[in-house]
């Protein structure tokens, strides 16, 4: 085998898809992601701006083509833009095809232009109500206006913006048509995704939250015209256009739907570890290997050896009313 052969799974699956947190921090506090009192890393326990191109390179280097940063909040990350440009030298070589990203919209009105200077095109913003008092009320800390300026902005630097809406029941589930027509008359597609169980977030009952993607697809149909679209991002969403409005509708069903025979991607915390699949506990690090040596080798070794161990698929499951599978660590630790 050459260093640089591509990254191929036990289940025959080329990794290309590379999602990485550079910070477990965050400016909000979701209710469905981190309780309010959060306690983070230490910063010496997270990669360093230099370490985590170095990590980012080598799977630049292994074949990986679309890379999502993630945290947290990956702006809130000082000096994050450092790193995306840096990571542009990779779009130059046209080694990467994609860098992109996923916030929460907080930073974007600073960021926006900086980030579309980096070579981003796309960027994915997490907005779950166009309500400020229920904006205020599930993300805590979060304020309704600063997201929309930092929409603005997003959208006045070029960059395709993509809405991600957690469906909770009792909270959103009145506001689907709203939601929809507001991001088609932007011109923006939508993706909802099914509530995960990531972590203890206090008080919340993650069954109580949960709205299934198939019975909010089923009022969708009610009032709109629903073409299945074959097409696939990389990611584990399903796409349909709504023929009326023209703009693409993405459903990420991990609970009800099992999406993992074309997954093609893995995540690495802000710490260093790789999770082969958002669903396992099982991971390898790389922290440890990243900093025992200047050379990459080491590194590149314990990234194939990583990838040998990915799983078929994982096990979350509602069906039964309790939360199988359900995972320890927070989604801001392993990056959504």
């Amino acid at each position: 085998m050459t260093q640089n052969a591509p990254l191929i799974d036990p289940f025959a699956r080329a990794i290309r898809y590379l999602r990485v947190s550079v910070t477990d921090r965050c400016d909000f506090r979701c209710v469905y992601c981190m309780s309010e009192n959060m306690t983070f890393l230490p910063k010496k326990e997270l990669l360093t701006l230099e370490e985590l191109d170095r990590l980012c390179s080598a799977f630049v280097r292994l074949g990986v083509e679309k890379l999502r940063i993630t945290g947290g909040e990956p702006l809130v990350r000082r000096d994050i833009m450092t790193f995306f440009n840096a990571m542009s030298r990779h779009l130059a070589s046209g080694a990467l095809k994609e860098l992109t990203l996923t916030s929460n919209g907080s930073q974007l009105e600073k960021f926006a232009q900086p980030l579309a200077d980096a070579g981003v095109r796309r960027i994915n913003i997490s907005l779950d109500t166009l309500n400020d008092e229920k904006f205020a009320k599930i993300t805590r800390w979060g304020r309704l206006p600063q997201v929309l300026r930092g929409i603005d902005a997003a959208q006045k630097a070029g960059l395709r913006v993509k809405i991600n809406a957690v469906a909770l029941k009792g909270f959103n589930d009145v506001e689907l048509f709203d939601l929809t027509e507001w991001c088609a008359s932007r011109d923006m597609d939508l993706t909802f995704i099914e509530v995960m169980p990531m972590g203890d977030i206090g008080n919340e009952d993650r069954l109580d939250q949960y709205w299934s993607l198939k019975d909010l697809r089923a009022q969708l149909e009610q009032r709109f015209t629903l073409t299945d679209l074959a097409e696939r991002s990389g990611g584990p969403a399903r796409y349909v256009r709504l023929e009326e409005t023209g703009q693409k509708i993405g459903f990420i069903t991990p609970l009800s739907h099992n999406f993992c025979e074309s997954c093609n991607r893995v995540r690495i915390t802000c710490t260093g570890e790789i999770y082969t699949c958002l669903g396992q506990e099982g991971h390898s690090d790389l922290r440890g290997p990243l900093r025992a040596s200047p050379d990459d080798a080491p590194l590149e070794d314990a990234i194939r050896a990583a990838i040998a161990l990915k799983p078929r698929g994982h096990d979350f499951d509602y069906s039964r009313q309790t939360v199988e599978g359900q995972m320890t660590r927070h989604m801001s630790h392993t990056g959504g």
